[in-house]
């Protein structure tokens, strides 16, 4: 397992808890687990409960599994579980063991039994709808069911038909007998067990009744023998009847459901069933789409492992649901960055430039520092001749004021080469710029003796024309912006695409590199499109930040 800095915040009220257990002789070892749904990708908000669950059990030497809640065969799928393992282990965990609630079912329905013969459970015929009237409102209490006093024997005998596959989806369920009256609506009679005749991935057609989740979760939790069963903080109603199966089936030693806050992040939607529409509509190009906020599609948007537990370590473990402005998640990227990967001069918008008293034919080469964070990186050789690009943005043909860039009459200095002025502008019929005629200082170049001996106020990046490569850059902004009213709705301009001329090592790029594109922000060679012949880089994230540090 990789070297996992702990998520050490002194506010992290779980490992206080957890640090009176031991102390009391409560627990005497700690066993978490990460118990995902395999019906969609893992987003941000599953890479949290992934640090807290694992990072939690090594802080105190225990021990974490991956279960999956398999208990819905309608909405799962083999390429999901591939998915979520694929994640954790980028994420840099490894799981004690690899558990399934479906190997669970006999003994599931061995407990559905138990209750049923205590009396705590009983077969309904009411529909769906029908238990949804009865249930009453948080102002009123519900009315019990028709059939909740069914004889033990009966009860037993339905549940059985149930399970041979006697009854359609709907016609009944088996739900717990405890208070209608209950001022919690989960423990009005919940159902625990349902009808669906559907084949399932890991136990095929041998059941036709699954368990619902309020009933599944802490049996599982049980069986396992996890000792701190960590949720986020919708489930924190539900606590009372995890406690209460685990008390009517008499389990030793049950363990301690504890909830804290799900992330919620600006300029994004963190709802499975959501990302999923936007998948099967088109809208994005799959759940790796760089755009998503998907473990996947963070990994493809160039994000690293540290940078996502770095993040999920600083916004600590909290009791109240808050939001967490994106700008910290991109603040810790380009942290994590800034001192691993080199700059490569990039040229979007592109502008030829003639240097008009440049010997025509020649070729030189200028030495480029690779970061200006690290200095020992070294440098690298890139070429200069008489035709170059510079960025759009590098020139202006009437200059704003404090516009210290390139604009007719002023110099600058080109990075790693010579001091440039600019003499004319040469425009096309339709009135846009074909070329600028410009002129350079041959006593200039950079490194050499006397070159500083006079200043220019703007420095700008360049790639040489002759040598230059055409690659595809995709500027992805947010998926999601906030409309009027604060709500997020979808971002029609989310992804800018681009051909852009850079530098000639950039040929050398492989999938998954990542770089500074100088002055632009840090980007990706794409893991799915790049190609020895074809080069896309997504960016990562700009270089300017909004986040404040507290």
């Amino acid at each position: 397992m990789a070297e996992i800095k702990e998520m050490e915040n002194s506010n992290n009220f779980i490992h206080n808890i957890i640090d009176r257990d031991l102390e009391s002789g409560k627990v005497q070892s700690v066993y978490t687990r990460f118990p995902p749904e395999p019906n969609g990708y893992l987003h941000i908000g599953h890479a949290k409960s992934i640090c807290l669950n694992f990072t939690t059990a090594q802080k105190y030497g225990g021990k974490c599994n991956l279960r999956y809640d398999d208990t819905n065969p309608v909405k799962e799928d083999v390429e999901y579980v591939d998915a979520i393992e694929s994640d954790v282990k980028w994420l840099g965990f490894s799981w004690d063991k690899r558990l399934w609630a479906s190997e669970y079912f006999d003994r599931m329905y061995e407990c559905a039994v138990a209750l049923i013969k205590k009396g705590k459970a009983f077969v309904c015929d009411l529909n769906a709808d029908q238990i949804r009237e009865f249930r009453g409102t948080l102002k009123e209490p519900g009315k019990e069911s028709p059939y909740r006093n069914r004889s033990i024997e009966e009860n037993l005998a339905l549940f059985e038909e149930m399970k041979a596959g006697r009854y359609a989806d709907g016609e009944k369920v088996l739900r717990a007998k405890i208070d209608m009256a209950s001022p919690n609506i989960n423990m009005r009679d919940p159902v625990i067990y349902r009808i669906a005749h559907t084949s399932h991935h890991n136990t095929g057609d041998r059941w036709c009744i699954y368990p619902m989740y309020d009933f599944a979760h802490p049996i599982e939790d049980a069986i396992e023998g996890i000792t701190h069963s960590i949720c986020t903080l919708e489930f924190e109603d539900h606590r009372p009847l995890y406690d209460w199966v685990l008390q009517e089936l008499e389990w030793p030693n049950p363990p301690q459901q504890i909830e804290f806050a799900r992330l919620n992040l600006t300029n994004t939607v963190m709802s499975k069933r959501y990302l999923k529409a936007l998948v099967d509509d088109g809208v994005v190009d799959g759940w790796d789409d760089p755009r998503m906020p998907t473990v996947a599609g963070l990994r493809r948007r160039g994000y690293t492992p540290e940078a996502i537990r770095d993040f999920c370590e600083r916004i600590g473990v909290a009791k109240a649901n808050s939001t967490v402005e994106i700008s910290l998640l991109e603040h810790c990227i380009r942290e994590d960055l800034k001192a691993k990967v080199e700059s490569r001069n990039v040229i979007e918008d592109p502008i030829k430039v003639v240097i008009t008293n440049y010997p025509e034919g020649q070729t030189e080469e200028c030495e480029i520092e690779n970061s200006r964070e690290v200095p020992e990186k070294g440098s690298r050789k890139v070429t200069f001749s008489r035709e170059l690009y510079i960025d759009g943005a590098d020139f202006m043909e009437v200059p704003a004021k404090k516009y210290f860039r390139l604009y007719p009459g002023n110099e600058v200095r080109f990075k790693g080469a010579y001091f440039i002025t600019c003499n004319e502008v040469i425009k096309n019929g339709d009135g846009s710029i074909r070329e600028l005629l410009c002129t350079y200082d041959p006593d200039t170049k950079s490194g050499t003796p006397g070159a500083d001996s006079r200043k220019v106020k703007g420095t700008i990046h360049w790639v040489n024309a002759e040598d230059a490569v055409e690659i595809e850059v995709r500027n992805y902004s947010y998926l999601m912006i906030p409309d009027e009213d604060g709500n997020n709705v979808l971002n029609d301009s989310s992804v800018e695409i681009k051909k852009c001329y850079a530098e000639k090592s950039i040929t050398d790029a492989q999938p998954g590199e990542r770089f500074q594109f100088f002055r632009h922000g840090y980007y990706i060679a794409d893991s799915e499109l790049t190609t020895e012949d074809r080069k896309v880089f997504n960016r990562i994230v700009d270089l300017k930040s909004s986040y404040k540090p507290k």
